[in-house]
Order: structure tokens, then sequence, then C-alpha cells
């Protein structure tokens, strides 16, 4: 019973997220033409090709299943650019906290796939970083790009 609660408030809580569209809770949300694995084999792939540090991948659903709890395909890419992330930390280190970056894509129930990241001025407010408008403007393009990249045919 624990488990199908558990993957029930996952999946409630992806699909929230999915339907808000755009920026809730400072996220950025998109559709994806792609699977999950192929969505964030893309993402990496650019990231790569930009000389972006690709700290892990993480696969949420593999570590559910392990856990015993079904869970529709999830994974999360954590990934950085101290060129950039780090003038955030010099305003304000506890934005540490929120960097390097991360990418969540995921299937809803409906077979949607969605990719999801924090929006680089929710960051800058979330630790009150007011001098960094120059950082959070490129932070914002690139990712948008790097996204668009990974998510559009």
């Amino acid at each position: 019973m624990k488990k199908i609660i558990a993957g029930l408030v996952i999946g409630l809580m992806f699909t929230g997220l999915a339907h808000a569209g755009g920026n809730h809770l400072g996220l950025v949300i998109k559709k994806s033409a792609f699977s999950v694995k192929v969505t964030l084999d893309r993402l990496e792939n650019v990231l790569k090709k930009k000389g972006i540090t690709i700290v892990t991948r993480w696969s949420h659903d593999a570590g559910a299943k392990k856990a015993g709890i079904d869970l529709r395909p999830t994974e999360l890419l954590i990934f950085g650019n101290p060129k950039l992330g780090s003038h955030m930390f010099t305003s304000n280190q506890t934005a540490g906290i929120d960097l390097p970056m991360k990418a969540l894509v995921w299937q809803d129930e409906k077979g949607q796939v969605w990719l999801a990241y924090n929006d680089p001025q929710y960051i800058a407010d979330r630790h009150g970083i007011k001098d960094r408008a120059e950082t959070v403007k490129k932070m914002t393009g690139a990712l948008k790009k790097l996204t668009d990249k990974a998510t559009k045919k």
C-alpha cells in the first residue's frame, strides 16, 4: 500500500508541474518531442559540446525500482559552467545549494515527456542576489537554447 501511495504522490507532483506549463515554483518546464532517454542524451551531448561539465546523471526510476516502487521514466542531469555559476557564488555563496544546475526529464501518465530546470532568476531571487543581472541573463538565454535543442525536432 505504501508503494502505491508513494507512486501516486510522485506522479501527481510531476503531473501538476507539467500541466502548470512554464514557470511554476521557479521551474521552467518544456514539452519534449523525444523519450526521456533521448531527451537527456541530447541535452548531455549539447552541453558537452559547449564545454559544460556534466556532474552526474541519475535515474530516479531505477532507484525507485530497487526500492520496489513503480515509477515512469524519470532522470536527472546535474551540470555546471563555473564561468557563469561562480559569479552567483561571489554574490551569495548560498546559491551553491541550487548550483550546479539540474535538468529533470520525466514521462507523465499520458506518455508525454517533459524537461524542467530551475529558472536562474528564481535562484537569484531565492538567494537575494541583486548584483548579477548580466549573469542571470546569460544563464537564462543559454539554458533556453540548450534545452530547446534537447526537446525540439
